[in-house]
């Protein structure tokens, strides 16, 4: 079985003592978003769970919990972007997390982790040109902690357009000039880069298009093989295991987080 950790929220960045209790109790309890009454009790013994994926955006919160977690194989996605404050004012400075990237790496190893370059967007201050000198600067920081970058380009749902009205699609043009860049860059740095989400639009300069986070990821991983039901391929994500990222979906989670961590209203199983 895999745990997937990262789909409604960071838990590495907010709530990581809450997921060490859950490690020793050895269950977890997951409530069903759209019927609040349907809670599925999931067992989290090391002997039933293959790999537990997470995806997060800070790391450091689970650097000193790492010991616990050794039963278990692991997959880390950590998103680490040259944005300023002016667009993630809750996030770490990328020199610190790419920081944390690198110890996380050091201890599950460079198959268990990912770095995520997402969303991108361009705009005045964000340019075709800034995207391709920050990736580099950052790519070649990382060389040597990762084997894997995960781009994808912003996608404008209504709640973005609500929460980021000055957002804007990423023309055709940009996308190719950006992901052709970024491949060759990638490469220069022992990486490969595959597009989430984006269909096989970047595949014809090299880019990976079969999915971001697909059972081939695990194995990786494992370096062992999974007997796991077959899926059919998904025009945009490929072999991806996980849905389209949302970066609406990621952002509004990060508010509700930050409010529920205010008034103490953490998780409903115990914190400490």
């Amino acid at each position: 079985m895999i745990i997937q950790t990262g789909m409604r929220t960071d838990i590495p960045a907010f709530y990581s003592k809450w997921f060490l209790n859950r490690i020793k109790d050895g269950y977890v309890c997951v409530r069903n978003p759209y019927n609040p009454k349907q809670v599925t009790k999931y067992s989290l013994s090391p002997e039933v769970v293959d790999l537990i994926a997470f995806c997060t955006k800070n790391p450091l919160p689970m650097l000193p919990f790492l010991d616990k977690l050794k039963p278990y194989g692991q997959y880390w996605f950590v998103t680490i972007t040259p944005y300023g404050r002016d667009v993630e004012p809750n996030v770490p400075d990328k020199e610190t997390v790419m920081e944390g990237l690198k110890k996380l790496s050091d201890v599950v190893g460079v198959d268990s982790i990912g770095w995520r370059y997402d969303p991108i967007f361009i705009d005045k201050k964000h340019s075709v040109e800034w995207h391709i000198s920050e990736f580099e600067k950052m790519a070649e920081n990382l060389a040597g902690y990762t084997k894997t970058c995960v781009i994808s380009f912003i996608d404008i749902y209504k709640k973005v357009e609500r929460n980021f009205p000055e957002a804007k699609s990423v023309r055709a043009e940009d996308r190719a000039m950006i992901g052709k860049a970024f491949v060759k860059i990638a490469s220069k740095y022992g990486m490969v880069l595959r597009p989430c989400a984006e269909g096989e639009e970047l595949a014809q300069y090299g880019a990976d298009c079969s999915g971001c986070m697909t059972v081939h990821t695990f194995e990786t991983a494992l370096h062992s093989r999974l007997e796991v039901p077959k899926r059919k391929k998904n025009q945009r994500n490929g072999e991806c295991t996980c849905t389209a990222c949302l970066f609406a979906l990621v952002m509004i989670l990060l508010v509700c987080v930050l409010k529920r961590l205010k008034r103490g209203d953490i998780f409903a199983e115990r914190q400490q």
